[in-house]
């Protein structure tokens, strides 16, 4: 994991050396379609079919654009998460955020909750990922309206899976929208 964040980090770098001569990066953005919860337990001795206890928990906000934006913020660059929320653990996503000092601009879909996502370390790394909140057009039209005012020079991060209930091809539609803008 430590060679692919040195591998970015690189990549932004040189990318950023080259703006910088080109007159700089303007701002950075990312992209969550399906932000999480990412509840994360160890147990010791796990039993299946058996009560466990927990040794340790954490709670963290989560979804890959999500963690980006949090890496970026604790490298000192401001940067700005868009992406879908809903129910009691988005707004908890949004506050878990805030307390980190990362700038938030969701969406709140109408229906349904964000997901929360259990991650048992103790065993295998099992994951249960949720599911998440049912996306409308028109929750999807605010995320691209909101994309549309981005500039030459400003960088846009598309990060994680989709949500089922999103057309599979809004990476590429999001790049064809913003093709012409030096984003």
């Amino acid at each position: 994991m430590v060679i692919e964040y040195e591998r970015i980090w690189s990549y932004y770098n040189n990318n950023l050396k080259i703006r910088e001569q080109k007159g700089g990066i303007k701002v950075i953005y990312t992209v969550t379609f399906n932000p999480s919860l990412d509840y994360i337990v160890s147990v010791d001795d796990f039993k299946l079919g058996m009560t466990n206890r927990t040794s340790s928990e954490q709670m963290l906000a989560g979804g890959k654009g999500i963690n980006v934006s949090i890496v970026l913020k604790n490298l000192g660059l401001e940067n700005t998460a868009y992406g879908f929320i809903a129910g009691f653990t988005g707004d908890e996503i949004s506050r878990r955020l805030d307390r980190a000092g990362v700038n938030a601009d969701f969406i709140k879909a109408d229906s349904g909750i964000s997901r929360i996502n259990l991650k048992l370390k103790s065993i295998d790394g099992t994951e249960i990922n949720g599911a998440g909140p049912d996306i409308s057009k028109k929750n999807i039209e605010s995320l691209l309206d909101r994309l549309e005012g981005l500039k030459a020079g400003d960088v846009l991060v598309l990060a994680g899976s989709i949500p089922a209930c999103i057309p599979d091809d809004i990476y590429m539609n999001i790049m064809r929208m913003l093709d012409d803008r030096k984003v």
